[in-house]
């Protein structure tokens, strides 16, 4: 699994500095994927901040101290999930007709017209309108730039992009968790309207920034427009990219996706993702995409600082904001390997290792629950934990948007990240009743079952899960189209995909040549 001789017909030069150009622009997309962080590290932050909980909680007569009402606590963690589960599958019918850079203009308004109301409001019903209206932000500037990345990018870079893609999310968690323990102390309002007007700074550069790049080259053909998406793939190039090299890129593009259009013309996306050889790409994308809320992560992301401070660990906040900044070091070391390891290898060790850390904090728990040694243990391995599924995270996004054909991504991506969100929904609605002291209070002993589960997720992606590593999209259209078997998509040969770009560099000399011959001719004369 480590790094080899790739059989791939990607035309460019696979290299970082000939497609600088792209890596920024794709850098700037990625800014959105900052809201999503931002979001778990501040809402897990108010649940235990007392100017948060004089407004939205009450006052237990037992210790004297701010609580917040369970059923109050999963309204609002969970509202946001169940609102990026209904954004998710507007995607595909919105970004069929309006493309990639409107949906992520329309998460902006949204997500300013939540976050006034979430600063303005003290009522619970205006709050959770808000969480919820939040949440379909939050989901559109998660898939709509994911899905342009895939489209944008070389396909030797996505993986790096995707990489920078999970470093802006645990960027937003280290901000949001830095912004938390700056204003926890406070007693009034202010504790949680300070961390809340952050939401505003992203999406307004990212806004700016949209109206000086192209839509997705991809989405431009499969609407029909060959001569815009033709323009929009030279302005994601450098200038200096050769004629031969563009050409190549540019008729597997063309070729490729005129194919999948012909296929599925007239028919109804929602059900041609269900048929054929696409049902096979619609639910491997689902299962590689719902890994995220499979493995445990929503309970570990959004309670850390409540669960900690729950347990009796002094500087809950401080500890919070070492946990994210591990998630930061994780998407930076596996941006230095994806170029170099398989993505089923790197997703492997991510899986592997984050069950192995449930089980070693339940394990503690069990053992000497409430004791400091116990509490100094759970810290260590919910920092291991982070480090490596935000490791192993981005890919999992990469390959679940590379598996669905041109025509489908948006539509399929869109149905797995709603999945996924569902099923982040249902962990963090859940587990209060696992790790709330007024409940069941196992803290971290609710490990236990996110050890099966990541167990689960090793044995289906060691034998599902294909290789996709420095493949064009078009190239893993033709696999899947060839039914190629899981285990032998490293090794295939895409013959077709290859002649598409061969076709392209041989018109591109002839043409070449005849227009030196024409200049010759010329100066004869």
């Amino acid at each position: 699994m480590v790094a080899g001789a790739v059989l791939s017909a990607n035309p460019l030069k696979l290299d970082i500095r000939s497609h600088k150009k792209c890596v920024g622009i794709c850098a700037v997309v990625t800014i959105a994927s900052f809201q999503y962080g931002l979001d778990y590290a501040l809402v897990g932050g108010f649940m235990a901040m007392p100017g948060f909980l004089r407004v939205f909680g009450y006052l237990d007569p037992v210790s004297g101290k701010w609580a917040i009402d369970p059923t109050v606590q999963q309204l609002i963690s969970s509202l946001m999930t169940i609102g990026t589960f209904v954004g998710s599958l507007l995607v595909g019918p919105f970004s069929s007709r309006f493309g990639r850079r409107h949906g992520l203009w329309s998460a902006t308004l949204m997500n300013f017209i939540a976050t006034a109301i979430m600063i303005g409001t003290t009522n619970l019903g205006a709050l959770y309108f808000s969480r919820f209206i939040l949440g379909i932000s939050v989901g559109w500037f998660l898939t709509f730039a994911q899905v342009y990345v895939n489209e944008a990018a070389p396909a030797h870079l996505r993986g790096i992009m995707f990489a920078v893609y999970q470093s802006q999310l645990s960027i937003g968690s280290i901000v949001g968790a830095a912004v938390d323990r700056g204003t926890h102390l406070m007693e009034g309002p202010e504790a949680y309207r300070i961390p809340l007007a952050v939401f505003f700074v992203a999406p307004t550069i990212q806004t700016i920034a949209l109206f000086f790049f192209p839509e997705s080259p991809r989405w431009l053909m499969t609407q029909g427009k060959e001569e815009a998406a033709k323009s929009a793939l030279r302005r994601l190039r450098n200038k200096n990219i050769s004629t031969a090299e563009f050409e190549a890129e540019f008729n597997e593009i063309r070729i490729s996706t005129h194919e999948q259009m012909e296929q599925r013309h007239g028919k109804h996306l929602w059900l041609e993702m269900w048929r054929g050889r696409d049902r096979r790409r619609t639910l491997l994308s689902i299962a590689i995409i719902c890994f995220h809320c499979a493995n445990g992560s929503s309970w570990v992301n959004i309670y850390t600082t409540y669960f900690l401070n729950a347990a009796g660990v002094t500087e809950a906040f401080s500890y919070s904001v070492m946990v994210t900044c591990m998630g930061l070091t994780g998407a930076l070391a596996s941006a230095f390997v994806v170029r170099r390891l398989d993505r089923r290898l790197i997703v492997l060790i991510g899986v592997g290792a984050c069950g192995l850390c449930q089980l070693a904090f339940a394990i503690t728990w069990t053992v000497a629950p409430g004791s400091v040694a116990a509490a100094k243990c759970v810290i260590a391995f919910i920092s291991l934990f982070t480090f490596f599924y935000v490791a192993y995270a981005p890919y999992a996004w990469l390959m679940g948007g590379e598996y669905p054909n041109n025509h489908l991504r948006a539509h399929t991506y869109g149905v797995a990240t709603a999945l996924n969100f569902l099923g982040n929904w249902l962990g963090v609605f859940t587990a209060p009743y696992f790790i709330n002291p007024a409940s069941l209070g196992w803290n971290a002993k609710y490990g236990y079952i996110w050890f099966g589960s990541n167990a689960i997720l090793f044995v289906f992606t060691w034998f599902c899960i294909p290789e996709t590593r420095d493949r064009t999209l078009e190239e893993i259209h033709e696999m899947f189209e060839a039914n190629v078997p899981a285990r032998k998509f490293k090794s295939y040969v895409c013959t077709s995909t290859r002649a598409m770009a061969d076709a392209a560099i041989k018109e591109t000399e002839v043409n070449s040549v005849v227009h030196k011959e024409n200049v010759v001719r010329t100066e004869k004369v």
